[in-house]
């Protein structure tokens, strides 16, 4: 009888061995396989049990979180989405996530490990401290006066502080309320498809994730890659320049939108925008020149994330001469951002080095508490400082007494260029307007803002396009409140 129970002993003893290391192996070696099949819906519920941490702007949230009392408890919400949709993307429990939403998920959900002294604790305990707060860059009032510049017209606004490289602004027009796509069920669906089935492309982020054609305002590059390469050592020198143009190497003439371009100077040629000029100028700089600066501006650099990621803007890098020609003066194929045009004005607003642009501040623990401070480094050096300053000085005359005189501000030095890109096939497209500009209050050394504006109505008259009729006036308000709040 004893020999029974014993064996019988020995048989329960190898099913619970045999039951642990089941266990084991589901918990440790399959846990991960589990957790991602799309049957389970446990990671989505734990997810989205707690409430959200929220995305800060001037230290105040423009997001929240409601009780849906659903499986999936908590849904975000959004305070004057439109206006922050650009910054914030949106947090869908259907769709997922985009922009800071999806940078910062892992702060903002409370899977950070940085979120606890002791992250091993909440592993073990299958739990998670509250989500973390994510406070951006981006100043309200300069926010608001984009948007409202804008108008609902197809456009996007990008401003930076020079000497930080902060994004203090950043608008997408038109723009979409991220709270229609929060939760679950069919309006969402139907929200979603309506979105991304809408001609004017509202999801689209033109300020980070489109690309333009610059038109004029790219013969700021222009300009500085000459003043560095010694091409030009007199800007107020006659160029030597005939209007009309002829394109190196074919018959086709370049002809300027104004008068007074024969023969022009550099100075000239960036105050009234002459074609011509800028780009002889450009050819006489030489292709692997024009590159380089343009590099040196932020062109053709991959892997730009501010922290979201940010489309590639482009120049060239093996073009016939006359490619090179058109190239210089913005057209051709370069192709640049909203972002990337602030980023030229930043450069020259800061004496020659480039910051790199960065939307997100810091990241804090719910109670405050620091996780992560912005990331605040440099690009590089786009030109040399007397080159800087001598840019300075030939756009400021673009708004004092040239094409760009809309952006003026009382009390305030501005610099800035307008640009007219021509698009479409046979530049039957109507043109795109731009404006760059930088400003500083009288009085400071430094300026405050930079500021790139492209506008692309297509419901505007072609005649009525230009870069100071409108582009400069919602450049000057972003200026202005920057230059209000300091």
């Amino acid at each position: 009888m004893i020999r029974y129970i014993r064996w019988c002993a020995y048989f329960c003893a190898l099913l619970l061995v045999a039951l642990l290391v089941n266990i084991a192996r589901v918990q440790v070696w399959e846990s991960a396989a589990y957790g991602a099949n799309p049957a389970n819906k446990r990671p989505a519920i734990e997810r989205y049990a707690e409430p959200r941490g929220d995305i800060l702007v001037d230290g105040r949230p423009v997001t929240g979180s409601r009780d849906s009392g659903q499986l999936l408890r908590y849904e975000r919400t959004y305070t004057n989405g439109p206006l922050y949709a650009p910054v914030t993307g949106f947090s869908s429990q259907t769709y997922g996530t985009s922009f800071v939403e999806r940078a910062e998920d892992a702060i903002l959900s409370g899977t950070d490990p940085g979120l606890s002294a002791f992250p091993l604790w909440y592993e073990l305990a299958r739990g998670r401290p509250a989500g973390g707060n994510a406070a951006t860059t981006v100043r309200a009032g300069m926010q608001r006066a984009a948007y409202a510049g804008l108008a609902g017209k197809r456009g996007a606004v990008a401003a930076v502080e020079p000497a930080t490289g902060k994004i203090l602004a950043l608008v997408s027009s038109p723009s979409y309320d991220p709270s229609v796509l929060s939760g679950t069920g069919t309006k969402v669906k139907e929200a979603w498809t309506a979105l991304n089935a809408d001609p004017a492309r509202p999801m689209l982020n033109r300020a980070l994730r489109e690309t333009y054609p610059p038109g004029s305002t790219f013969k700021i590059v222009t300009a500085a890659a000459a003043l560095d390469a010694g091409v030009v050592t007199d800007v107020d020198a006659p160029t030597r320049t005939p209007d009309p143009y002829p394109l190196p190497g074919t018959s086709t003439l370049l002809p300027n939108a104004g008068t007074g371009c024969e023969d022009a100077s550099m100075a000239e040629a960036v105050q009234w925008s002459c074609n011509t000029v800028m780009a002889k100028i450009g050819v006489q700089v030489g292709l692997r020149a024009m590159v380089e600066a343009a590099r040196r501006f932020g062109f053709n650099t991959e892997g730009l994330r501010v922290p979201s990621w940010v489309s590639r803007s482009n120049f060239d890098t093996d073009m016939s001469q006359d490619q090179l020609a058109l190239s210089s003066i913005g057209q051709f194929n370069t192709k640049a951002t909203p972002l990337q045009m602030a980023m030229v004005a930043a450069a020259v607003a800061n004496g020659g080095e480039l910051k790199y642009p960065y939307l997100v501040d810091g990241t804090t623990q719910d109670d405050g508490s620091q996780v992560r401070r912005g990331d605040r480094r440099s690009l590089g050096r786009a030109m040399n400082p007397a080159t800087a300053l001598r840019m300075q000085e030939l756009m400021v005359k673009v708004v004092e007494d040239g094409t760009g005189k809309n952006a003026a501000i009382p009390g305030a030095v501005v610099g800035g260029k307008t640009g007219t890109a021509q698009h479409g096939v046979g530049n039957a497209g109507t043109p795109y307007a731009w404006f760059i500009s930088w400003a500083r209050a009288e009085g400071t050394p430094l300026p405050q803002v930079a500021v790139a504006v492209v506008v692309e109505d297509a419901s505007a008259d072609r005649g009525d396009i230009s870069g100071n009729g409108a582009a400069a006036p919602i450049a000057r308000a972003v200026m202005e409140a920057a230059l209000a709040t300091g």
